[in-house]
């Protein structure tokens, strides 16, 4: 069950288009699996429609008819003319695969299966897989096998963090298929999956991160090259 969301504040910007463009592209691929989120986002626009209709200096009589056209319409034509980026959105059918595991990734995520790079191996039972997000910069497949984990970290920057498939939890809170997470400086956490499918997670960083304990405290002046 899906418990991680964004923010209402965070849903009205993505909806208003004023959203941050990486945090656009993983709200997109919440909706595409939180039911939840996606009746939000459908009603924010909603309302956002009759706004801009009910504007002084957005209406005019060709507006008018228009909307007045729509609005008397069979509810399958309405379907057809107001088609939602979030309606039917779903799962894609286009799977990456690690090690014979196959996943199936949300439908925002399916444009960037193909600029994805090699799995590699990071420490213990980590495996981490490049994403070309373009203009956006680098984001990051990562997938913790049963029993894997991501040393404890704090951010010097943010971290966005969806969750694709399996669960995994971080000392502050366990988090299944779907839930979404976006951390700073303020947090410090040890990811990490007993799982017996693992967990692959979809995950954005704005800076390194910047390991807290033990001998991967050693690595802070290398975490770009990971993560």
């Amino acid at each position: 069950m899906i418990k991680h969301h964004p923010t209402s504040q965070q849903l009205n910007a993505f909806v208003s288009g004023v959203c941050e463009p990486t945090l656009a592209l993983m709200i997109s691929a919440h909706t595409d699996l939180c039911a939840e989120c996606q009746a939000k986002c459908l009603k924010l626009q909603h309302v956002e429609t009759i706004d801009a209709f009910s504007s002084p200096v957005a209406r005019t009589p060709e507006l008018d008819k228009m909307f007045s056209r729509i609005t008397q319409l069979p509810q399958q034509q309405k379907t057809l003319i107001a088609d939602s980026p979030f309606e039917g959105s779903g799962l894609s059918h286009f799977d990456i695969e690690l090690e014979g595991k196959r996943f199936v990734l949300p439908r925002t995520l399916k444009r960037y299966a193909k600029h994805t790079g090699n799995w590699s191996r990071l420490v213990g039972k980590l495996w981490q897989a490049p994403v070309d997000l373009g203009c956006m910069g680098k984001a990051n497949f990562i997938y913790m096998e049963k029993g894997g984990k991501v040393p404890e970290h704090t951010h010097k920057g943010s971290e966005m963090t969806l969750v694709i498939d399996g669960q995994y939890g971080d000392g502050v809170a366990n988090y299944d298929c779907g839930d979404f997470t976006l951390l700073d400086g303020t947090h410090n956490h040890l990811p990490h999956s007993e799982a017996d499918e693992g967990c692959l997670v979809f995950t954005i960083v704005d800076k390194p991160l910047y390991f807290t304990s033990g001998i991967a405290r050693l690595l802070n002046p290398f975490s770009h090259l990971f993560f």
